[in-house]
């Protein structure tokens, strides 16, 4: 078999899917309930949003099952969940928004890879690259260039906060030096680090990317107005250079694959193109069932009274419990994000490094996620002096237990790896 240059990259194992399906592999069989499991980026299973989720179904599959499941639907995103959209949308932030600026993916992801494809290769004024302003990132953004050297990731400026706290800063000087952005790439609030833009952040990268004439896609999966994961301060915002892209799978449904953006019109027609000559459209059942919860209020309650209390909680017991666990003579760091899904740790030392904590980890049958797969080129990234590899995430959405046992584990590997490393004199 030959592939072609796009087709070897997109067909290539990244070390984050290796790692997966490592994970996969590994708690496949009836010993799968004595792994912790700290590396899941599942979200975790709420009780009233589960059952949010299952009546809208439920729902939608007695009512609308014929038109929605039975017939082809408009590539945009169906009728009434594109009404949905500009209902609440223009209710909530007093918008203007009409159908022209709202378009329907299966998931958010794949309206970035299309967005990615859309605006970023090869074209008439030459190459032209996805830029994420600020690494680490959402790995699963590495995947979405189809082209060798289609990415950057620009490094991030770090700031140390208290005894055991830190932060990542965008260094707009360092963004400005790219001289061939066909896209910014960014989340907010962000995985793995849980830092959301303030408004001066937001305005400065929209001024960039009117500045070059290009699309910001900011991908709000854990922000507002859902799932609010996140104590986000900073609301979206219209702009005629943002495409501003949603999600319902951190609010609960990310099996069903259904996520909009909502941009200007020359931006969101051509999207809803690309879903055309790609996908077709967006599952249409799970859209219907989004389409009731936003319109009758159960989603914001659901997010207000649930979603966001939940995640809140696990942020908190997740710093009392390092506090209590991790060695206090360690330079060990947690980022000082709004929220999120995950902890995201960095560890100081010349003799730690992410690969080998997560071999040792999973030699004691625990799991964790290396923080370099994060990084678009870690082991090339002289501003950042190792960090790429020192770091590492673990998730909030695995059970309490699960958590505190992992820490201890965390915590133990590390003061192994430092013994280790004494003993050999390094």
């Amino acid at each position: 078999m030959e592939l072609s240059l796009s087709g070897t990259k997109m067909a290539g194992v990244s070390g984050l899917r290796s790692i997966m399906d490592d994970v996969a592999a590994s708690t496949a069989d009836a010993s799968a309930g004595e792994w912790l499991n700290l590396s899941v980026g599942n979200p975790a299973t709420i009780p009233d949003a589960a059952e949010m989720w299952r009546t809208a179904l439920t729902d939608s599959l007695a009512e609308e099952f014929e038109r929605a499941g039975c017939r082809y639907g408009p590539s945009r995103g169906s009728q009434v969940l594109v009404g949905a959209v500009v209902e609440y949308f223009n209710r909530t932030y007093g918008w203007q928004l009409g159908p022209e600026n709202v378009v329907v993916g299966p998931g958010s992801q794949m309206l970035c890879f299309a967005a990615a494809a859309l605006f970023t290769g090869p074209g008439v004024r030459g190459d032209r690259k996805i830029v994420l302003p600020m690494v680490p990132d959402y790995t699963g953004y590495q995947g979405m260039c189809m082209h060798d050297g289609g990415i950057v990731g620009v490094e991030p400026l770090i700031e140390r906060q208290g005894e055991h706290g830190f932060r990542y800063a965008l260094d707009l000087d360092g963004l400005g030096r790219q001289s061939d952005i066909g896209m910014m790439l960014l989340s907010s609030p962000a995985n793995p680090t849980g830092r959301a833009l303030d408004r001066a952040d937001l305005d400065a990268l929209t001024a960039l990317a009117a500045e070059r004439d290009v699309p910001l896609l900011l991908d709000q999966a854990y922000g507002s107005p859902f799932p609010r994961i996140a104590e986000v301060h900073t609301e979206p915002v219209l702009h005629d250079n943002l495409i501003n892209c949603f999600s319902a799978s951190k609010a609960g449904l990310p099996g069903e694959r259904v996520g909009f953006a909502i941009g200007p019109p020359n931006y969101i027609d051509a999207l809803a193109s690309f879903m055309s000559n790609s996908v077709l459209h967006a599952p249409q059942l799970p859209q219907a069932a989004l389409a009731r919860i936003m319109r009758d209020g159960r989603l914001d309650r659901v997010t207000r009274e649930a979603i966001t209390p939940h995640y809140r909680e696990k942020r908190r017991l997740a710093a009392d419990l390092l506090a209590e666990a991790m060695p206090a003579d360690m330079d060990w760091r947690m980022h000082s994000g709004v929220g999120g899904m995950f902890c995201w740790l960095w560890v100081d030392h010349p003799w730690f490094d992410d690969l080998e904590l997560y071999r040792r980890l999973k030699e004691r049958r625990v799991f964790v996620v290396p923080g370099r797969h994060f990084f678009v080129d870690p082991l090339a990234s002289p501003g950042l002096d190792g960090h790429s590899t020192r770091c590492f995430r673990i998730s909030l959405s695995t059970e309490e237990k699960v958590f505190s046992e992992g820490i201890r584990q965390v915590a133990d590997v590390l003061r192994e790896m430092r013994a280790s490393a004494a003993g050999a004199g390094t």
